[in-house]
């Protein structure tokens, strides 16, 4: 990976923090955006996201002391344990549980864990669904390795192993996947049943900006988990008509009309996540095209979707969609991540991108008295040593 322009910046921070220590290696490991396939991952369905230039960082040197210390820079937190204390460490609740969560999984697939001192700055801001923790577990996961192989969807799946049964979220593959795989100026397809992807270059004629609401309702993480066992639970129902349905990824619309005469929830659950997957393959397809109109709609449906069929959107993430269509240039807007607050992701004409971020920021803080943040989604390589 080419030289990057806060590799200094951040050895300076190591060095304030562990004078002592040797001249550290740094890794990067990139947020991302996703841009259309939401809450499809973990129904082994299709997504396609974006690696972001936000990315989590972080720098590591021997530490003579037989310790693992990791000081985070955004926390200003340092926090240590004895290297042979960490199989039996259990999760705290805390950001450190991602470090230790990675470092427990190297661990059970043999790989060595050395006394290190880590430096962890990230630019992806927490709770705006950029997937800053996935950055922290790629980036962590480079960081105890030093520089030893792992192909890298081992490296993903790793990650995703950490936060599945250390941190307690069960997330899908997306997040790690994109931060691994991610390439310049291109999304990444990726099928979340065989794990393979599609590079899907963006059209030049359009910028990628992300709205964070500045807000994370407290119902996220157990209404995602609700929304994990409700697909489950659909999954069982077509059983019964339809054996070789093992997730809603095999499902089709007429299969999910079928549950009418069930819960309602659980008919609505399974709509999104089939008419999402379709959604997919045709923004790919228009992507391709460079059909931006498409794209654009496209991104609107699967929002009302996720608003009304998955219910996860929340008022902050409606009104910034519904204002950034009334905003000239913008071709679609949608909530992205996993939902009750977090950002927007916004197709947006180049030659208004400043009208549309005076826009957007002054009509949010009207409305909610928050001042949003806003950030260029330009798409980045995935992770590595820098």
């Amino acid at each position: 990976m080419k030289e990057h322009p806060l590799k200094e910046r951040i050895i300076d921070g190591f060095r304030r923090i562990y004078p002592a220590s040797p001249k550290p290696r740094v890794f990067r490991a990139p947020g991302r955006v996703n841009l259309i396939g939401e809450h499809t991952d973990y129904n082994l369905g299709f997504v396609c996201p974006a690696a972001l230039e936000l990315a989590c960082f972080v720098a590591a040197a021997p530490n003579p002391a037989g310790r693992l210390r990791v000081y985070s820079e955004n926390r200003e937190e340092l926090r240590e344990w004895p290297v042979s204390d960490l199989p039996e460490c259990r999760p705290a609740g805390n950001w450190t549980d991602y470090a230790i969560g990675v470092a427990q999984q190297l661990l059970r697939a043999n790989h060595a864990i050395e006394a290190l001192d880590l430096y962890v700055f990230s630019t992806v801001p927490t709770g705006s669904g950029l997937s800053s923790s996935a950055a922290l577990e790629v980036s962590t996961a480079l960081a105890l390795l030093g520089g030893r192989a792992l192909a890298p969807l081992e490296l993903a799946l790793l990650a995703q192993r950490a936060e599945n049964e250390f941190v307690g979220m069960p997330c899908g593959i997306m997040d790690p996947y994109v931060s691994v795989f991610g390439r310049d100026l291109s999304a990444v397809k990726i099928d979340c049943r065989d794990l393979g992807n599609i590079i899907v270059p963006i059209p030049e004629s359009v910028e990628i900006l992300a709205v964070n609401s500045m807000v994370k309702h407290e119902l996220g993480q157990s209404a995602y988990r609700e929304r994990v066992r409700e697909c489950a639970s659909a999954v069982e129902a077509m059983r019964s008509r339809h054996p070789h349905v093992t997730t809603l990824r095999d499902a089709d619309l007429e299969m999910v009309h079928e549950l009418g005469s069930g819960p309602p929830a659980l008919l609505q659950r399974a709509r999104h996540v089939v008419s999402e997957n379709l959604r997919v393959n045709r923004w790919v397809e228009a992507a391709a095209a460079g059909d931006l109109a498409n794209m654009g709609a496209l991104f609107v449906e699967s929002h009302r979707s996720l608003q009304n069929d998955y219910q996860v959107s929340c008022p902050e993430l409606d009104f910034l969609v519904d204002t950034a269509l009334t905003l000239p240039g913008v071709w679609g807007a949608r909530m992205t991540g996993g939902g009750f607050g977090g950002c927007t992701v916004n197709l947006v004409e180049p030659r208004h991108v400043a009208a549309f971020r005076e826009g957007i920021a002054a009509a949010y803080r009207d409305r909610f008295g928050i001042v949003a943040e806003i950030h260029s989604c330009r798409p980045s390589a995935g992770a590595g040593e820098i």
